[in-house]
């Protein structure tokens, strides 16, 4: 895909800098790959726990990009710290599912099914993203809040809840598939049934600091473009339009 000519002043001695949880760490390094190929100026983003990055961002550390949930995204929007106007959707990402490599898959084809199935469950990993937030408040609505906290395991931000589960400290544990799909010594089950609802949409915005808006916001079309589909489906998302 060709990328038009930045009119911004930025130059390709200029590299833009973006910072992103890790949900999306892998296909934004696809698509920044992708878009320095198809002419486009360098680009590079550093990924970290979603928490930390909404922190650094508030604190008002220089980005051009940020890459968060639509949710934190929007937070950061009304503090003055994202242009608004410049959110765009890019992937909805599932969240999934994975046991230990070896242990026996449990049922998790229904919500009732998923709710016995925590219920069995000696200790549970969540993230502290925007998926272990919504599966807290789901544990709560199912009444098992209580149950639930005695046996979570909430690893600090940037550590993947599949590495726990690797390691046999988490018998359940509950991610984003994109941060699943690449990690030994799991068993993926699955994603959570539909009826839940619980889709993650993350999403792009130009930080207020940055001096390269045309630039940036040219990264942002790029990738929410029909070039970009097929990089977000191998990561195990799909685009948001």
């Amino acid at each position: 895909m060709h990328t038009p000519t930045d009119h911004d002043g930025t130059s390709a001695t200029v590299t833009l800098r973006g910072i992103s949880s890790m949900a999306t760490r892998l296909v934004l390094a696809d698509l920044a790959q992708a878009w320095q190929a198809a002419g486009g100026v360098p680009l590079m983003i550093e990924s970290v726990g979603g928490v930390d990055a909404a922190r650094r961002v508030a604190a008002g550390e220089a980005f051009d990009l940020v890459f968060l949930a639509r949710d934190a995204l929007q937070t950061l929007a009304q503090q003055g710290h994202v242009q608004g106007d410049s959110i765009v959707d890019l992937v909805r990402s599932p969240v999934a599912v994975a046991v230990p490599l070896g242990a026996p898959q449990p049922d998790i084809t229904s919500a009732a099914a998923l709710r016995a199935a925590v219920l069995a469950a000696p200790r549970i990993g969540v993230s502290t993203g925007p998926s272990g937030q919504a599966l807290q408040r789901l544990f709560d609505d199912w009444g098992l809040g209580e149950h639930v906290r005695q046996r979570l395991v909430v690893p600090p931000p940037g550590v993947p809840v599949g590495s726990l589960v690797a390691s046999g400290e988490v018998d359940l544990g509950f991610q984003q598939l994109s941060e699943l799909i690449h990690i030994p010594g799991i068993q993926r089950v699955g994603t959570l049934p539909p009826e839940l609802g619980l889709v993650t949409v993350f999403a792009g915005a130009v930080a207020c600091r940055s001096p390269h808006d045309d630039s940036a916001r040219r990264v942002l079309a790029f990738m929410t473009s029909p070039v970009a589909d097929e990089a977000k489906r191998r990561q195990g998302m799909e685009p948001a339009r």
